[in-house]
């Protein structure tokens, strides 16, 4: 489980085929702390370290994760929010995540507030997720707070230091972006879902 509170950007360095999976190499401050079979949060995609070598690491992402994630297409020097699970004993800075993106979305417009950036996206509301008023989502990774939570698009304010030390700054208009909602959410969906019957 995650809080989506990102400890460190990782780097893109390497990208391999291998049938329909892709494993990444990453280039990470981090790193060194990371153990094979780890799971390890990357844009909101809960991944398995695979390979170690100093300060680099190896994932692999297989075909359904590339399809509806915007892992796919990633390239040699992009860079991704990381996290590592939360540990038992830690604070619970973020919200319940579990690393299972459910859909992507789209940037449709970014707005400087003298310091701060306010963030609009919109997403396929086809697919039976929603957002509510202050409630919570994961955009890359990181856990934010929604506010103009419309049919299928939302609004997300990001503070400088969340700017600086994750990729929302190098987030453009029309970027994909992976999205998880609420898992509370999620589950009284269904359930209420199944008393419609």
């Amino acid at each position: 489980m995650f809080t989506g509170i990102v400890e460190s950007l990782a780097e893109v360095i390497k990208v391999d085929s291998e049938g329909t999976n892709k494993t990444f190499t990453f280039k990470s401050p981090i790193a060194n702390e990371f153990k094979i079979d780890q799971s390890v949060n990357h844009n909101g995609v809960c991944l398995t370290v695979v390979g170690i070598e100093f300060d680099t690491y190896r994932v692999t992402a297989i075909e359904e994760t590339l399809s509806k994630t915007n892992l796919g297409s990633l390239l040699v020097n992009d860079k991704v929010n990381l996290e590592r699970c939360m540990p038992a004993n830690g604070r619970f800075d973020g919200h319940i995540v579990q690393g299972h993106v459910d859909q992507t979305g789209v940037c449709i417009r970014i707005e400087e507030r003298d310091g701060s950036w306010l963030f609009d996206f919109e997403y396929d509301a086809s697919l039976g997720n929603l957002t509510v008023e202050k409630g919570s989502i994961c955009i890359n990774g990181v856990s934010l707070t929604v506010f103009n939570s419309e049919h299928n698009t939302f609004r997300v304010a990001i503070i400088p230091y969340t700017y600086e030390f994750t990729n929302f700054h190098s987030l453009k208009v029309g970027d994909r972006v992976n999205l998880e909602f609420d898992i509370l959410g999620k589950y009284i969906k269904r359930i209420l879902g199944s008393y419609a019957l």
